[in-house]
């Protein structure tokens, strides 16, 4: 497949899912270096910002007597609380510093909405309001996407899941995501990707 079909959409690597951020992924800053290698050799390269206003919805604080990484229910399901992070505009919000953002031909900002979380890149987590995504690829020809970034059992997952329903031939990128593992839910999330029909692939080469 040319070059020019391929993209490959960097998942939420930012400041406050690195160590020392909000909502720190084990080792998340590890893999910069592997993505920016990835991104040079990429036709297309997509990168997904979390962009949270204060107070959203998906914030624990929003919650009164609710502590981080509890479950409630919410209209469109159930919603695990986080710590507040990735706040627009906040330091915590922005790429990794060692990030090479410049080959980015676009960036997906998602999360914006108070009332609704949005893990994929594609859909908010309602599953029906989109962000754009899939008519900006389809637009340029784009149908195989790698995906690589954080964490790779939430927003990595959750979009290379949509990608599949989306109608795009789809691959996760192992050595260059990072997992948060909340409860089993990388195992979760690599069975749910294996019974989708998503490649994992265990090299970055």
């Amino acid at each position: 497949m040319p070059a020019d079909r391929h993209a490959l959409i960097v998942i939420d690597l930012q400041a406050d899912f690195c160590p020392g951020g909000a909502l720190a992924v084990s080792e998340g800053d590890a893999i910069v270096g592997r993505v920016n290698a990835l991104m040079a050799q990429a036709g297309t390269v997509v990168l997904t910002q979390d962009w949270h206003p204060a107070g959203h919805a998906s914030f624990a604080s929003s919650h009164p007597g609710r502590a981080p990484f509890e479950t409630v229910a919410m209209p469109y399901g159930p919603q695990v609380l986080w710590p507040d992070h990735c706040v627009q505009g906040t330091p915590g919000a922005a790429f990794h510093p060692a990030l090479d953002t410049t080959r980015a031909a676009a960036i997906i900002r998602k999360g914006m909405s108070p009332g609704i979380d949005s893990y994929s890149a594609f859909f908010e987590n309602d599953r029906t309001t989109p962000t754009g995504l899939a008519g900006w690829l389809r637009e340029r020809g784009i149908a195989r996407l790698s995906f690589a970034g954080l964490a790779t059992d939430y927003c990595v997952a959750w979009s290379a899941l949509d990608a599949v329903r989306e109608g795009f031939a789809a691959e996760v990128i192992l050595p260059a995501c990072r997992a948060i593992d909340l409860g089993g839910s990388l195992a979760a999330a690599l069975g749910a990707l294996a019974a989708a029909g998503v490649a994992i692939r265990e090299d970055d080469r």
